[in-house]
């Protein structure tokens, strides 16, 4: 995928392999808690054919007002340590087929 203005993406190296992310969905918050959905990522190495999708929890929601989370906002630690807990969980990054949808604590891990 091109990298636009609205979905950038970042590289970020991980054992001395390099992965492409970019902040597939911001958080939303709702009065019903099945409607909260917190961030997502979706990660690929760079030479790799299969993505994965990393789901985070909701988190808290923020006073009315705030500005969106934008992809530069996500701290480089939080994206590192969520791609290593993918890859323990089963992810093969060089293997063909859909997506991937793992989800995580709100460390990554």
């Amino acid at each position: 995928m091109a990298r636009t203005k609205l979905n950038p993406e970042f590289e970020v190296e991980i054992d001395g392999e390099t992965y492409v992310w970019r902040l597939q969905r911001t958080p939303h918050w709702s009065k019903d808690p099945v409607e909260r959905h917190g961030m997502a990522i979706a990660v690929h190495h760079v030479e790799g054919k299969r993505e994965v999708v990393i789901e985070f929890p909701p988190g808290e929601q923020p006073r009315y007002g705030a500005p969106q989370l934008k992809a530069e906002q996500v701290p480089k630690k939080l994206v590192a340590t969520a791609i290593a807990s993918a890859l323990s969980a089963g992810w093969e990054p060089w293997s063909r087929g859909k997506p991937v949808i793992i989800a995580v604590d709100e460390n990554g891990g």
